[in-house]
């Protein structure tokens, strides 16, 4: 049955709407897992750097880093659907120049561009999902959403592997069009609704301009940790920009980011909070684990690959029971589970050791998988419900942003913590007691972040109506 959009004579396919935005979602972590692969074929050909090929991620994750928030923004502002289509369109296109790219420089500056039509899509497909589904079905919709990122992380690198490997690393880039075309007709053909609750109000430049200059800082400097100290000042001048971002917002009648959303709104302010510790505790496993399995338990790329897949298959297939589980059940509680499941993921893998059964691994990463299911969609539901629909879009980008500052804080406790027990040495027979000992830090530092993040969650938890309270201190 379809729901009403803002304009009261069109309505619009729940259905369709949903394959719009799935295929959207899919089609953005399968191009960033997917490129990764395809980064030694792409230098060879293109003669390029080890600097540069590391720029290709570089170039895209900073931009979209920088403008989610810009983007959810102006989604509120204009249309939330004429930033999707118009954001599709973008990704789409850049996707085709990408497969004809004649130098690495061009490599980068089209992956630059793409992140913004990157950017636009993750701001507002939530949003829009939210927008179309009534509260008592949306999150079956969201967890149908969430499963379709995690398919697309999951098939990047295989897929990806297999496309390069046949046809070439462009090849990877000509998928961009056929999806991201399906993805744009829909939007045309069935999505006739619009959603611009803060139509007509002003938008905030030089806050997005501090932003963008204190996120440019902090990736820079995350990048780069293990080049010297310069990179520590990036970062500290990052951190000192967000600080002033949030202060120019405070002064500012229609900011980019409504503080008072944060300060005034428990349940928003907790549950991004919460996104943000997940994604600095889950992220990082991955790339402990693929190193483990290869240069310990000696395992194959393909055979490490196979073992790692399951973590992510597990949150594609429980992602949508959750999401429903979250329609019956508050949201706010299954995400706390998730996050507890999470937490004794890795606090089971703090004892990993040489000899650890497979069963033991296969058992981590289902918590993992599992766990991250419970918490991601269910949680992104409680965030989505915490805000008027004026600010859908800017809350759909902040929880974006969360799980990019998230991955970003996760790399640079690795990096932290492999210049502290690895002294820049590799991964080798003769330093695999210290890469051990890293790992086990590593994992540590990341169950300790879910621990506050659960906290974070309980915080959340609606307390006991004083009527029920006077009850029980009666009896």
């Amino acid at each position: 049955m379809p729901f009403s959009a803002n304009r009261p004579n069109e309505t619009i396919s729940q259905n369709a709407t949903l394959f719009a935005v799935c295929t959207a979602s899919f089609l953005m972590p399968f191009m960033l897992s997917g490129v990764g692969i395809a980064l030694p074929s792409i230098g060879r050909e293109l003669g390029a750097s080890a600097i540069q090929l590391g720029l290709v991620e570089t170039a895209y994750m900073l931009s979209v880093s920088i403008f989610l928030l810009t983007m959810g923004r102006l989604g509120d502002i204009h249309g939330r659907r004429r930033i999707f289509h118009s954001g599709i369109a973008v990704f789409m296109v850049m996707g085709g120049l990408l497969s004809q790219a004649w130098s690495i420089h061009a490599v980068i500056g089209f992956r630059f561009l793409q992140g913004i039509g990157g950017a636009m899509i993750a701001s507002t497909g939530m949003a829009i999902v939210v927008s179309v589904f009534p509260p008592e079905q949306r999150g079956r919709a969201l967890g149908i959403t969430v499963a379709c990122v995690y398919a697309g992380l999951s098939c990047g690198p295989f897929i990806g592997g297999a496309l390069v490997t046949a046809f070439g690393w462009r090849s990877l880039f000509y998928l961009c069009i056929p999806l991201g075309a399906v993805s744009f007709f829909l939007v045309s053909w069935k999505l006739r609704g619009e959603w611009a609750d803060a139509k007509g109000e002003p938008f905030d430049w030089k806050g997005s301009a501090v932003y963008a200059c204190a996120i440019i800082l902090l990736v820079i400097g995350a990048a780069n940790l293990g080049h010297g100290r310069w990179p520590w000042g990036f970062l500290t001048a990052g951190i000192a920009g967000l600080g002033v971002f949030a202060a120019v917002e405070t002064r500012i009648e229609y900011p980019v980011l409504n503080v008072s959303l944060l300060q005034n709104n428990r349940v928003f302010a907790l549950s991004s909070l919460a996104a943000l510790l997940n994604y600095a505790a889950t992220f990082g496993v991955t790339f402990f684990f693929s190193l483990y399995l290869q240069f310990v338990k000696g395992m194959t790329p393909q055979q490490a690959g196979t073992l790692l897949i399951i973590q992510p298959v597990a949150q594609a297939v429980f992602s949508p029971l959750c999401g429903r589980l979250s329609d019956t059940i508050p949201a706010a509680w299954v995400a706390t589970g998730g996050m507890a499941l999470c937490a004794s993921g890795l606090g089971i893998s703090v004892t990993i050791s040489p000899s650890t059964p497979l069963t033991v691994l296969v058992a981590i990463f289902l918590l993992l998988g599992i766990g991250f299911a419970l918490f991601s969609s269910p949680n992104m539901s409680v965030i989505m419900g915490s805000v008027a629909t004026r600010h859908l879009g800017v809350a759909s980008g902040l929880v974006a942003s969360m799980r990019t500052l998230g991955m970003m804080t996760s790399m640079t406790i690795i990096t932290v913590l492999l210049s502290v027990f690895m002294k820049g040495h590799s991964v080798t027979v003769e330093t695999q007691a210290d890469f051990l000992l890293t790992m086990r830090a590593g994992l540590a530092c990341f169950c300790l972040l879910c621990i506050v993040g659960i906290l974070c969650s309980i915080g959340r938890l609606r307390p006991m109506p004083p009527t029920e309270k006077r009850r029980k201190s009666v009896k």
